[in-house]
Parts: C-alpha cells; sequence; structure tokens
C-alpha cells in the first residue's frame, strides 16, 4: 500500500458513507483515508452511533483493496486495523488492549470503535471501507455509552489528532503488506490474540441463554471467538452473539 492521499473535512454525515460515495465517483488510491473534525451520523459496528465532540478526536475512514485476500480471511483485515491502533496508543499509555473483535479498550473503559465494510467479489474481498473513531482530547462524554474514556482523560495531555492519524495509516500500511504471506498472516492472528481484552482469566458472558462464566481459548481464523466455560464446555461465537459484562 503506497503512501495515499489523506483528505480533511471539517463535518460529514459519516466518513465511511462519505468515502463510499467518493469511490463511486472516481477511482481512489489505496489507502486513501479521510478524516473530519466532526460527524453527524457516526456508527459503530452494533448499530450505536459514536458520540465525538467536534475537532477533539479522530473519526476518519480508510480504502484498502484487497483484492488477492478471499473473503473466507477477511477478518485479518479487522486484525490489521485493530494491531495499528492497538500499536499507536501504547505509544502514548500502557493498559491499551482489543476487547473482541475489534474495540480498543483501556483498561475497562473504550477508547475506539470502528466499522468495517467488506465488498465481496467472487471468493475475494473487492474493497474494504474502515471507518475508526478514536477519543482523543474530550473530557466529557455526555451520552449513555456506558464506559468511554479518552487519552486526555488518561494522559492528562492534549495530543496532535493529525500525529495520531498518520502514526495508525503508517502502521496498517506496513501490515496491510503482509496479508499475502502466509508465515506473517499466523504471526498476525498470534499478535492478535497477545493484545486481547481480558485474554486470561475467567470472566462473566451473556449470550441468547442467559450469563455465564468463561475464558478466553482462541480465535479462529473467521472470527469466532472461542470461549471455554467454568464447566470445560467449549462455545463459538460469531459477532453479536455475545458480549462481555464489564460490571
Amino acid at each position: 500500500m503506497p503512501e495515499a492521499k489523506i483528505l480533511h473535512i471539517e463535518e460529514t454525515e459519516s466518513t465511511n458513507l462519505y468515502l463510499r460515495k467518493l469511490s463511486e465517483e472516481k477511482t481512489l488510491p489505496n489507502g486513501f483515508s479521510v478524516y473530519s473534525d466532526f460527524q453527524t451520523a457516526g456508527r459503530g459496528q452494533r448499530g450505536n452511533s459514536w458520540e465525538s465532540e467536534k475537532g477533539l478526536n479522530l473519526t476518519f475512514s480508510t480504502i484498502l483493496y484487497p483484492v488477492q485476500l478471499k473473503a473466507e480471511n477477511q477478518f485479518l483485515i479487522s486484525q490489521i486495523v485493530s494491531l495499528s491502533i492497538y500499536d499507536t496508543l501504547s505509544e502514548y499509555t500502557d493498559g491499551i488492549s482489543i476487547k473482541w473483535p475489534n474495540d480498543i479498550y483501556w483498561k475497562d473503559r473504550k477508547i475506539t470503535g470502528m466499522l468495517i465494510e467488506n465488498d465481496i467479489m467472487g471468493d475475494y474481498i473487492s474493497k474494504s471501507i474502515i471507518g475508526v473513531g478514536v477519543n482523543l482530547n474530550q473530557d466529557i462524554f455526555k451520552s449513555d455509552a456506558p464506559n468511554p474514556v479518552s487519552l486526555k482523560q488518561i494522559t492528562h495531555k492534549t495530543c496532535n489528532i493529525e500525529s495520531v492519524l498518520i502514526s495508525i495509516l503508517e502502521k496498517l500500511s506496513s501490515y496491510y503488506k503482509l496479508l499475502n504471506d502466509t508465515a506473517a498472516t499466523h504471526r498476525i492472528r498470534d499478535t492478535y490474540k497477545d493484545a486481547l481484552f481480558r485474554k486470561n482469566g475467567l470472566y462473566k458472558f451473556a449470550d441468547a441463554e442467559g450469563f455465564f462464566f468463561a475464558r478466553i481459548k482462541n480465535v479462529k481464523d473467521i472470527g469466532l471467538l472461542c470461549l471455554e466455560t467454568e464447566t470445560g464446555e467449549i462455545r463459538n461465537y460469531g459477532f453479536k452473539e455475545v458480549r462481555y459484562i464489564l460490571d
């Protein structure tokens, strides 16, 4: 992924929507990114809105064309984006982890969310639009989101938004170059697992059947979260089929 253009806009409904519309109007280079001071309708994985005070946080989207990546391996996109943000934020503070599938946490609080939209053509991914929201300089969160935190709340320092963006994109470019290397993708998956939120120990979860205690056993290549309950039962979950209980 060569160095690509970064477009800055003051306000948009959603950087993902903006980038998708732009990509339909003209051919964009691999890695082209757009970031906005404010999104009026930012979305997360579960359809939740993303609270962000104007000009204080990083909200951006990037387009990739991983045309050699089979659709069955699309979770690798989520993993390399998560690791790029994890690596960047870890340069500012300890306590960063990746909450499956791709939220970034500081301790028990959410600092980053993302929405990844993959276009599939046949057996391969033709286009991936990745939307990210990173809480950077916001001091107060007014919504009913249960556990937001910003980098400023953690470090008590204001950070340069564009510097954080460039760092994330540089790391993403490095990871992206490894996607066609089988040995490297194994390392990516292992690194992702090592960075997982609550990777060790027994914790409370909830699924359609109710609450239970389990430990993370594995994350499968297709993205399934493999849990081992306190009774030794192995359960595999797809996105939105299980949730962490953070109390």
